[in-house]
């Protein structure tokens, strides 16, 4: 006779990794695990985008892929079928073990290689052919100025990011999403934009489109002779206020500080003296009028001076005579707004001479590249460029 089966009771789960069903459900929900959102757990669940952001990427049998955030390896698989090796870099053990478990006893175990942990706090990323990932959103911009940041990096990647992210990554001078990051993308590398990409093809669906894009960082001769640190250290002050002007976002006290201590290094390192006593009311006003008169770089003759020192004395003269006729009224104000100023208490924190030369050596950069009055989103990476090797010259470093 056959086995008599058993009827469970209600309630009662399956296996251990089960979850009971909620009230009111027909049938019992059975993910391994929940998803966690505030790790950027949208898993895409379309084979057919998965496959085209492997396509897109161009794979070769000799490539090194690295994928941030493989999650359950839907991307994973295709790539290690078309790739040497594929390093998966993932923060949640979890996922971890899964796209793990999904490859075990294949062929493909022997070609994959999972790190746990977080990709933006690594020392250095792992060296690639190739960056694929379905990017956690949080760490979108992180990603991408960590890629680019490195000696050698990949000569290929194809993300998928939040749609508004993707849309900053290929703006231009004078658009609203033009911004640093969009500077920095085009700067060193050349970006595309491959597709759309619905809420629908995720699980959990997340609040926001996606686009996926690719992305070619410039290599060998290609790539500029820049210090990365030091463009993008230009284009973090520049863009901090990018509707304002280019002269009000360098006279912050903040960057004129930083730019003193960067000029004080500079001077160390190639032995040259700066005096940095604290200078008096007296040496602000002349060092300024001083720097004015370095920028205009104009000679006087000495007739010139007598004609002026003579003019001087008969407009002297006028300004006394005019506070003769002056009514009673306006003389005790100009008297009280004179000791006003008498009174007024010395700064608590003395500028050094040094301060003054390096606020000197910002204004003559802004006024020899005529783009002090020009705003951060409508300068190109011509005008960056200009601006970072003037600022070079004057020994103003942002690194």
């Amino acid at each position: 006779m056959p086995k008599a089966t058993k009827q469970k009771r209600a309630g009662v789960s399956n296996g251990p990794y089960d979850r009971k069903a909620s009230k009111g459900s027909s049938s019992a929900n059975t993910n391994i695990f929940k998803f966690d959102k505030d790790f950027g757990q949208h898993i895409l669940k379309n084979p057919g985008i998965s496959d085209t952001i492997v396509d897109k990427a161009y794979l070769k049998p000799t490539d090194v892929v690295v994928e941030v955030g493989p999650g359950t390896g839907n991307i994973t698989v295709r790539a290690l079928e078309k790739a040497k090796k594929v390093i998966a870099i993932e923060l949640d053990p979890r996922m971890g073990a899964e796209v793990t478990k999904r490859v075990q006893g294949t062929p493909l175990a022997k070609k994959l290689e999972v790190i746990l942990g977080d990709v933006i706090k690594m020392p250095a990323m792992p060296p690639c052919d190739a960056l694929i990932s379905n990017t956690p959103y949080q760490i979108s911009s992180p990603l991408i100025f960590k890629m680019l940041a490195m000696p050698n990096p990949p000569r290929i990647a194809v993300l998928m990011f939040q749609r508004e992210f993707a849309k900053r990554l290929v703006a231009r001078p004078g658009d609203s999403l033009y911004s640093r990051l969009s500077v920095n993308v085009n700067f060193w590398a050349t970006c595309k934009h491959i597709m759309k990409v619905g809420k629908q093809n995720f699980k959990p669906p997340p609040k926001v489109e996606s686009d996926v894009v690719r992305i070619e960082p410039l290599l060998g001769s290609a790539r500029p002779n820049v210090a990365f640190e030091e463009f993008d250290g230009l284009l973090r002050i520049a863009f901090n206020r990018k509707n304002k002007t280019l002269r009000a976002a360098f006279s912050i006290k903040e960057v004129l500080a930083m730019c003193e201590r960067n000029y004080k290094i500079y001077c160390t390192l190639h032995n040259i003296p700066i005096d940095e006593s604290l200078a008096d009311t007296t040496t602000v006003a002349t060092t300024t009028t001083a720097s004015a008169d370095d920028d205009m770089d104009m000679d006087v003759d000495e007739n010139d001076d007598n004609n002026n020192t003579i003019n001087n004395g008969d407009e002297d003269q006028e300004d006394e005579e005019d506070d003769e006729d002056m009514p009673t009224f306006f003389k005790e104000l100009k008297d009280a707004e004179a000791a006003k100023e008498a009174g007024k208490t010395p700064s608590r924190n003395p500028k050094s001479r040094v301060a003054l030369v390096v606020k000197a050596k910002v204004e003559k950069v802004l006024a020899a590249t005529g783009l002090g009055e020009k705003r951060a989103r409508m300068c190109d990476q011509n005008d960056f460029l200009k601006l970072l090797l003037a600022f070079h010259e004057e020994g103003i470093h942002f690194s």
